[in-house]
Formats: C-alpha cells, sequence, structure tokens
C-alpha cells in the first residue's frame, strides 16, 4: 500500500514538465518540508496549476522525515511532533497530485532558477499579474542525473535550513554526528548514533533530540546548552502569547525528567577524546559570551556526541536571483520578505527557513500566506496574526540562543575547522594576525577553508567568526553539484 504521493504513478510524470518549453505552470515550489508542502496543497486549492519539486524522496523535508515503506515502521507518528498537520497536508497533495493540479516531482535538486520574458496577459489573476517576467527551474533529476527544467509564472522557495556547526578539538571522531543528523538517523533509519549520547550546543532542537534518543532506549547523560534560559526573561510577553509553545518545552523538560538527563545550562562541550571513535568530552562553564571558565572543565564518558549549534537559512537559490537579505536575530543572514512574503525580485515568494529560523509551524502558516498571495486573494487575518505570535517567539529564542563571541576560545591553534580542507584554526589566526586577512574571503582565498566539497556550508561561520565578521549569505552560481554535460546542453540564453 503506498503511504506517499511518492510511492504513486500518475500525472506528476517528470517527463511531461521537463521542458522549458512546456506548458508553464502556475506556480512552482522548491521544497516540499512544511513550507512548500502548504504551499503547494493551499495554492491547487485556490485553483492554481503547481509543479512542486524537491530534492528528497517523500514529501516532508527534513522535519517530517519519516522510515521508507520497506523499514516496516507500525507508527512512524510516535518520533514526530506535530505528525497530523503533515499527514493532513499529504493527504491533500496525495488528492492533487491524483487530479492532475498538482505535479510532484521528487528527487529533484533544482540547481539555478532563470529569469524569461513572459506575455503579461498570460499570468494568472492577482499577484502573478505583478510579475514582469516567468521562470525557468533547472533541475538535476534521479540516480541518472537527468536534465529537467520547469517553466513557471510564479516560484516560491521554500529551500529550508542547514544545521550550523561550531568546531571543537576532536569533533572530527567518528561518533560526533550533528544533532539533526542524530534525528535523522532515528526517524529515517530507526536506528541510534550510539549507546550513550551525549546532547550538546545551543537551541530548542537539543530538547528534542535528547527526548527521543532517550525514547528510543539510549542513554543520555546530559544536554549541554551554551545558553541560559533565563535569557528569555525578556521576552515574557511573547512567551505568554505562545502557550502552546510553553507546553511543548514542558513536554521535553518532563521527558528529560523521565529519563534522568541532566540539564547543565551554560556550559559547552569543548573537546571531545577518542582514538577510533569517541569516548568521552570535556565539558565547561561558559561565561555570558562563551568562553570556557578556567578550573570548571569535567570529563564525561560517552560513544556519541549529537552537537549542534542552532540553524541556517538555504539561500543560495534566492541570492543567486539577487533576492535581498537582513540579518536575523540568531544572526545568520536570512531573506528580507514583506507582509505577502514576496522577496525583493518580483515574481519570487519565499515561506518557513529562508526568511528566518523558525520552526515547522510558522512554516505551515508562512506556506499558506503565500499562496494566497500568489493566487492573488486576500490573507485571512488569521493567518497574519498566527505568523505573527509565532515569529516573535521565534524572534525571542533566536537572540537567546545567538553563539557569544567567545566561542572561538575554545578552539586549538590544531583543531581542524574546514573539514573538507583540513585546514586548522591556527593557520586561519595567522592569515588575519600576520597575511592581513581583514574579512572571510580573504582567510578563505589564503588557506583553501571552504573550498572543499561542502563550499563552506559546514565551516562557515567558524571561519567568519575567526576573521572578525558576521557570516555573509551565501551566494553561488549553483546551489548544488551539477554535471558539466547539463551545463553545455543549457540554451544561451539560460547559460
Amino acid at each position: 500500500m503506498p503511504t506517499s504521493p511518492s510511492d504513486l504513478p500518475g500525472p506528476g510524470a517528470p517527463a511531461a514538465a521537463g521542458r522549458p518549453d512546456a506548458a508553464p505552470a502556475d506556480l512552482a515550489v522548491v521544497g516540499a518540508g512544511p513550507a512548500g508542502l502548504a504551499a503547494a496543497v493551499t495554492a491547487a486549492r485556490l485553483g492554481l496549476r503547481v509543479t512542486l519539486l524537491d530534492a528528497g524522496e517523500r514529501p516532508g523535508g527534513q522535519f517530517y522525515r519519516h522510515p521508507a515503506p520497506q523499514l516496516g515502521a507500525e507508527r512512524p507518528e510516535a518520533l514526530h511532533h506535530g505528525w497530523a498537520a503533515f499527514a493532513a497536508r499529504e493527504r491533500a497533495l496525495r488528492a492533487h497530485t491524483a487530479s492532475g493540479r498538482v505535479t510532484y516531482l521528487p528527487g529533484h535538486h533544482v540547481w539555478t532558477v532563470v529569469r524569461r520574458d513572459a506575455p503579461q496577459d498570460t499570468a494568472p489573476a492577482g499577484a502573478a499579474r505583478r510579475a514582469p517576467a516567468a521562470w525557468v527551474l533547472h533541475a538535476v533529476a534521479g540516480p541518472e542525473e537527468r536534465a529537467v527544467a520547469v517553466p513557471a509564472r510564479a516560484v516560491l522557495l521554500a529551500t529550508g535550513s542547514y544545521e550550523r556547526q561550531l568546531p571543537f578539538p576532536g569533533w572530527t571522531l567518528p561518533g560526533v554526528v550533528g544533532a539533526g543528523g542524530a534525528q535523522a538517523m532515528l526517524k529515517a533509519g530507526l536506528v541510534l548514533p550510539g549507546r550513550r549520547v551525549v546532547v550538546a550546543g545551543s537551541g530548542p532542537l537539543l530538547l528534542a533530540v535528547a527526548g527521543s534518543l532517550a525514547s528510543a532506549g539510549a542513554r543520555v547523560p546530559a544536554v549541554v546548552e551554551a545558553a541560559a534560559y533565563t535569557g528569555y526573561a525578556p521576552a515574557l510577553p511573547a512567551l505568554l502569547r505562545n502557550p502552546a509553545k510553553l507546553a511543548e518545552g514542558a513536554v521535553y523538560g518532563g521527558a528529560l525528567l523521565r529519563h534522568g538527563v541532566r540539564l547543565l545550562t551554560r556550559h559547552a562541550v569543548t573537546e571531545a577524546h577518542g582514538t577510533d571513535r569517541v569516548e568521552a568530552v570535556t565539558v565547561a562553564r561558559l561565561d555570558a559570551d562563551w568562553r570556557p571558565l578556567p578550573g570548571t572543565a569535567r570529563r564525561i564518558p560517552c560513544d556519541a556526541v549529537a552537537v549542534g549549534h542552532g540553524l541556517v537559512p538555504q539561500l543560495e537559490l534566492a541570492t543567486g536571483l539577487g533576492c535581498a537579505t537582513r540579518r536575523a536575530a540568531d544572526g545568520t543572514a536570512a531573506l528580507d520578505l514583506d507582509a505577502l512574503q514576496r522577496t525583493s525580485v518580483p515574481g519570487i515568494w519565499s515561506a518557513g527557513e529562508t526568511g528566518g529560523i523558525a520552526g515547522a509551524e510558522p512554516a505551515l502558516v508562512e506556506g499558506e500566506i503565500a499562496a494566497h498571495a500568489v493566487a492573488g486573494r486576500p490573507v485571512p487575518a488569521a493567518l497574519v496574526r498566527r505568523r505573527a505570535r509565532l515569529r516573535a517567539f521565534a524572534d525571542a529564542m533566536g537572540r537567546v540562543h545567538r553563539p557569544g563571541e567567545g566561542w572561538t576560545g575554545w578552539l586549538r591553534d590544531d583543531t581542524d575547522v574546514c573539514r573538507c580542507e583540513e585546514v586548522p584554526a591556527g593557520r586561519i589566526r595567522e592569515a588575519v594576525s600576520d597575511l592581513g586577512a581583514r574579512d572571510a574571503r580573504t582567510a578563505k582565498l589564503l588557506t583553501r577553508a571552504g573550498m572543499g566539497w561542502c563550499q563552506g556550508r559546514m565551516c562557515g561561520p567558524a571561519v567568519a567568526a575567526l576573521a572578525g565578521e558576521e557570516q555573509a549569505p551565501d551566494r553561488r552560481p549553483l546551489s548544488c553539484p551539477v554535471p558539466l554535460r547539463l551545463l553545455a546542453g543549457l540554451p544561451p540564453a539560460d547559460g
């Protein structure tokens, strides 16, 4: 029995939508996570013809990642918060796909979006008329890396985010995984990263990860949170307007109590120890700027560390189009969006984490708001109020968990910062102190930090911090690796 639209054959066949001369969709949505999924099904309900492209094989994104059918999970919802919201939209996607209203293209990596001139009178009613141009989305599809081009009159980017990692000595040891990665291992593969797992970093994701790991049978000796929860005190009005968030926090806190997990606030893992894999971590108390305090270090035995310091909006497609950005409360670069989720580029909308890290619930709301705007329909006032309330909470959360400037104090000179090119912190410090580097780009040119496979997605925040600046928005001509034969096959106007 199929459990996802991606399991179904039907009108969403890629060949029908793989040519730039095909009939354009009214709206192309990039990303089938909470924001993209909500936008696609809402826009279809409002009468638009939608093409939904996603790099994953099943809808839901990273947040609603669930086990493959062959694993035989009987209750995948047990590992999720807010599963009902996803399940309702997945059913709607299935219905719209069957009716031909939505063309769903899983396994499609969109690597660029280019502008094409379009007759104004072919635009759909409402907001799309304001768009002066149509678009072509270029994607790489399937294991054979087939070229796919999707024309559309409007585009909604719901590309989500990736984890922010701050390095520490020993972070390259086997057994050290991202906090989100540990969650993905459990949700998608039904496996644990270890039997005794320290969860560390900063942000509410840590509580969810620790609770999931403990419920699945791992021993979690401690959650090591670098921020202090007293930082939420100035945001009391935003907290009181979001009682469901407070209740969610209480649920996570209760889970930690039930499983005997210690919560160490204003502490950080400053070193991982081991030979073939991690065997223990050093945990130290931090000052208000995240500098380790001398004499506070202690070791905690473990065989895995799940570590994450928040999330970073994934903006490559948007910045490649020239969309304006802003500095979010958590210090990351996010898209500058108006009340209708429009970017600064006419015809390009965005929703979810690209507008600032906030979680799945605001992403669902913003996807629906963007769909109404693209369809030229009035946005329900209830959605606007809900977004404002949830965004206020997210901004408070971002300010509390924003990394302090002193975290680089736990980096030794021999600690690899760029894992791809094996560039240690000392070499970057030398580029700054002796060679005159005053920004991350110059440090990169002098040391090769950020020039490897991940192109700085992993080490970018650390290199920027060592160079004495905030991380700049990603600006890349291609958002993912693309075979040269696909680039060579582009028409001149798209090349």
